[in-house]
């Protein structure tokens, strides 16, 4: 029986577990997204120390990817994600037990997320950059697709269970069942079929393979121009995590699972894009309509500070997540087919490096602004930044977006 083509790539056994350990943790990762600024609010009503929990998530991500991409790059890339899924189920299954035991502080918390944190740094080149090592390139937008699929699916999944858990026996729970996923994942990855990794005769250091990512980065004005787009649209993606749960709790008064449907209505809205580009395929001009994609999901987070109810958020979290999901499925198949596989774990960590740069400063600011000018004000302001920042490059560079080419290889 012929599989839909999105499927197509798990014929492949190794793709097929990658994808289920895959698809397990990050059910994981959206309770987790829940989780952790309720258990926040429950600790405290303040807005900025949400910020800096969420600064503690992302400043070790931004400031270990560039190591991670060096590792991704020098060692089996299977041994890494290991490390990083094993070090995550460690840290957040210890906060689930200080959570349940009501012994959990916000310090504590803080370091639960950055350790979290640094196991992203690990795991997201090396996920990155095994895919074309599973894959052939004629299924490469298909396994693209797929990803966001699984992404946009335990969207709807994960919220929904960490709703009902966290309403039902408190955030420590929800921590908990995602750590489990975390502890599955490093299982399928233990799992995949070890490869042969072929490793430079000549000694180089850390710092030349480096430079060697920012190298590459910088001769491609479709990579950096993107990359450094993207820094200042998650300005707005931090200020959406910290004020969305607080606009939620405190200003509209309801509960974790409203707060889980908003997310899966994102999820929902990302899936039906998904689907689409994977039976469609990469558009005529992909970098132009990622960010068209991206420009709609950041327009989204304006439109979070002007809601007025749960309906109007669950509308414009499903119009955000159809935006988000198409631009980020385009830039996996980009970055898949136009950078060659022996430096694609250190372009990759560049491009999660540079992407995330301001994440943690739009996170712990957003919290301190909110607090002068409140929670709405904050979400729009920090929406138009992003707005700003996705039409910049599309006025100054145009043509010079779209990568040369049709292959990876040069």
């Amino acid at each position: 029986m012929r599989l839909p083509r999105m499927l197509e790539p798990l014929r492949i056994r190794d793709f097929a577990l990658l994808w289920t350990g895959m698809t397990t943790s990050l059910v994981g990762d959206f309770i987790f997204l829940i989780a952790y600024p309720w258990q926040t609010y429950q600790l405290t009503n303040n807005p900025a120390t949400l910020g800096w929990i969420s600064a503690l998530y992302f400043a070790p991500t931004v400031i270990l990817l560039t190591a991670g991409g060096v590792l991704t790059d020098r060692v089996e890339r299977r041994w890494l994600m290991i490390a990083a899924d094993a070090l995550r189920a460690i840290a957040i299954g210890t906060g689930a037990v200080l959570a349940i035991t009501h012994q959990l502080t916000l310090w504590e918390l803080g370091l639960v997320v950055a350790f979290g944190g640094v196991g992203q740094a690990l795991f997201a080149p090396a996920f990155g950059s095994i895919v074309p090592e599973l894959v052939p390139r004629d299924l490469l937008a298909q396994a693209n697709s797929l990803d966001m699929f699984v992404r946009t699916s335990a969207g709807l999944v994960g919220p929904a269970i960490a709703g009902v858990v966290i309403a039902v026996a408190g955030a420590g729970w929800a921590f908990a069942a995602d750590a489990a996923t975390f502890v599955v994942s490093t299982g399928t990855a233990f799992a995949l079929t070890p490869r042969p990794f072929e490793r430079s005769t000549e000694r180089r250091s850390a710092w030349r393979e480096a430079r060697e990512g920012f190298g590459f980065v910088r001769r491609h004005t479709w990579l950096w121009a993107t990359l450094g787009a993207g820094a200042f649209v998650n300005i707005a993606s931090g200020a959406r995590n910290v004020l969305l749960p607080f606009v939620i709790k405190y200003d509209l008064h309801a509960t974790a699972r409203v707060l889980g449907l908003v997310y899966a209505a994102g999820s929902a809205g990302a899936l039906i894009s998904s689907l689409v580009y994977g039976q469609r395929g990469l558009p005529h001009r992909p970098v132009l309509v990622a960010y068209v994609g991206w420009t709609l999901s950041i327009g989204a987070i304006i439109a979070y500070g002007l809601a007025r109810n749960v309906p109007e958020l669950l509308g414009v979290g499903f119009a955000g997540g159809i935006g988000m999901a198409l631009g980020n499925a385009i830039w996996g198949t980009l970055m898949h087919t136009h950078v060659p596989r022996h430096i694609l774990g250190r372009v990759t960590s560049i491009d999660w490096m540079v992407s995330l740069s301001l994440w943690p400063v739009g996170a712990a600011a957003a919290g301190l602004v909110a607090n002068a000018i409140g929670a709405r004000a904050t979400l729009i302001g920090a929406g138009a930044i992003g707005i700003v920042a996705c039409l910049g490059p599309l006025a100054a560079f145009r043509s010079k977006l779209e990568p040369p080419g049709k292959t990876g290889e040069t």
